[in-house]
């Protein structure tokens, strides 16, 4: 099954002299289950394609299918409701709330699903389970490490089962160590309960997480092409 299907997808900002093209006719489809990377230097347009992919933005040309659905068929309440309920998102910032546990910090997003509150606690103790932080469940963001918000930040992106996860440089802000176990974590979740990932990086070693990398330049795609020597995701480090 496609999740994702773009045809042609562009993206341009400004007119005349201060046109830019920050994609030029981009083609791609992801299936459920695929764990792509997509890469690219600065101003390859990698961020803004996540954007138009996470409905953060707009396209300018061209088609994208969400679902098997051509988005202009979504009213902007649809857009609004697709966002939450079936798109995760992980940022390199982690936008965690300062004083605030990680359990309430990964219950965010059921404020604003249909799902009733005597479930939330439950979902979400699955869910940081399932990133292996069961132990820090009382604790607030400033008694983490940088690694440790960065998987509350995963949970929460989980706890609403979406159909896919966007992470978007989510080792930016990390160490070596910490960001080896936020990608162990999302290649994990990959493998091991189906989570369809896209993930924006600039790191090949990163990107070498994933089943398969996408590689722009210029608003382009240059290659497109499976992971011959994926990583290995190995156990837990706490």
């Amino acid at each position: 099954m496609k999740i994702i299907e773009v045809k042609n997808l562009e993206k341009i900002y400004g007119e005349g002299d201060a046109r830019t093209t920050a994609l030029d006719g981009v083609t791609f489809d992801i299936k459920k289950g695929e764990f792509v990377a997509i890469m690219g230097p600065s101003g390859s347009g990698k961020s803004t394609l996540l954007h138009v992919l996470g409905f953060l933005d707009k396209h300018t040309g061209g088609e994208y299918y969400f679902e098997g659905k051509k988005i202009e068929s979504y009213t902007e309440d649809d857009l609004a409701k697709l966002r939450n309920n079936k798109m995760g998102f992980v940022f390199q910032a982690f936008n965690l709330l300062p004083r605030t546990t990680v359990l309430e910090n990964v219950k965010l997003p059921l404020l604003y699903s249909d799902i009733p509150e005597s479930k939330w606690d439950a979902l979400a103790l699955e869910a940081i389970d399932s990133v292996g932080l069961t132990h820090r469940l009382s604790h607030e963001p400033s008694q983490l490490s940088g690694g440790e918000k960065q998987r509350v930040a995963i949970a929460r992106a989980l706890i609403l089962n979406p159909s896919v996860i966007f992470a978007d440089e989510p080792t930016g802000n990390l160490d070596s160590k910490s960001g080896q176990i936020v990608m162990q974590t999302l290649q994990r979740l990959n493998e091991e309960h189906g989570n369809t990932i896209i993930l924006i990086t600039h790191e090949t070693y990163t990107a070498e997480h994933a089943t398969r990398i996408i590689k722009l330049h210029d608003g382009k795609i240059v290659t497109d092409e499976a992971v011959k020597h994926r990583l290995k995701a190995t156990q837990f480090i706490k």
